[in-house]
């Protein structure tokens, strides 16, 4: 009887229904999921959604000094589409997305090809030696930005730049026939816009390609090992095995490391900004730049600045689309 009692058929009914009756006015199991989600999506709001609007409802707008000083502020007069009309309508516009296009184009290409060299090294080593090159190349990835401008400009100085002062000790022979000239005491690097971007993408590949490094690394360590056994036995060459093996293999991690890519260096501003020295030079402006000193410079136009920054922000959404579109692609190919 005590066991009935205990574990039987008898009790196990009631316990079932006094479950279902313990739930009572509490929440569903449906709306848990967005229950959760409520507190990051309210940061999400805050953080980036209301500040987006702000800034899409300003391009609308004149925004001046009289509209942003601290006491009795005039209303910011509504002009409409003038401020986008007025982009398309300058040389800036179309100087400034030249130079963040080409910018994009040949530093993402740089790195991806660089990053992708140092994983397949790093991939090669044993693990000790692998986790400290991981260690050391990590550290360019994490430094600042403005750190980073900081190097990079002390390093092409124009005076004590250790760029010039090992370039002059470079046969006069071979100087002329790669450079085109031999003095290099004093070469001013951030003047011209072609040296300026030279050294920024050399400052930003330094800095982005340990990230795609460890993540081509990582891609490779999920590839089984016997696919390159097989291929070893068949007589394949290294590139060969990387073109039919590594890359297909390896195609859904390069897709999104592309867009994040992209991405990243479509919004370089930091180091242009402190490279450049400031918004002097107007012909290296890229769109992020060139929407800074709309907003910043005197006299202050800050609707003319938020139409530049939209106008980027819809460019890298479009990007974006094209990320999460890929994303989807891939995991309906894996399915």
């Amino acid at each position: 009887m005590s066991t009935l009692a205990r574990g039987g058929a008898d009790t196990s009914a009631p316990s079932r229904r006094s479950r279902k009756g313990a739930r009572g006015p509490g929440l569903s199991p449906k709306a848990v999921p967005y229950v959760l989600l409520l507190p990051g999506l309210l940061v999400i709001a805050v953080l980036l959604l209301y500040p987006l609007y702000q800034m899409v409802e300003m391009s609308f707008h004149k925004v001046g000094l009289r509209q942003i000083k601290a006491v009795n502020p005039a209303p910011a007069d509504f002009v409409g589409w003038d401020n986008y009309t007025q982009i398309l309508d300058s040389d800036l516009f179309w100087s400034s997305l030249r130079n963040t296009v080409a910018f994009a184009v040949v530093t993402v290409a740089l790195t991806l090809i660089l990053g992708t060299l140092v994983g397949l090294l790093l991939n090669k080593l044993g693990p000790k030696m692998s986790t400290f090159v991981v260690v050391g190349i990590m550290a360019a990835w994490a430094t600042p930005p403005t750190a980073q401008a900081i190097v990079w400009k002390w390093l092409f100085d124009s005076d004590s730049g250790i760029v010039n002062w090992t370039l002059n000790l470079l046969p006069d022979w071979l100087s002329n026939l790669v450079f085109g000239h031999a003095d290099w005491s004093g070469y001013p690097w951030f003047n011209d816009t072609l040296t300026l971007y030279f050294v920024l993408i050399v400052a930003v590949v330094w800095a982005s390609f340990p990230f795609i490094a460890v993540s081509v690394l990582a891609g490779l360590k999920s590839i089984p090992s016997e696919l390159y056994e097989a291929a070893k036995m068949d007589g394949s060459g290294a590139v060969h095995t990387f073109r039919r093996i590594t890359l297909p293999l390896l195609k859904p991690v390069f897709s999104v490391l592309v867009v994040l890519s992209i991405i990243w260096d479509f919004k370089v501003f930091t180091q242009l900004y402190l490279l450049a020295g400031g918004t002097v030079n107007r012909d290296a402006f890229n769109l992020s730049l060139w929407s800074y000193a709309e907003a910043f410079s005197s006299p202050p136009k800050m609707g003319l600045g938020a139409a530049i920054a939209v106008v980027l922000t819809v460019i890298l959404l479009l990007i974006t689309f094209v990320y999460v579109r890929q994303i989807v692609k891939t995991e309906d190919d894996i399915r």
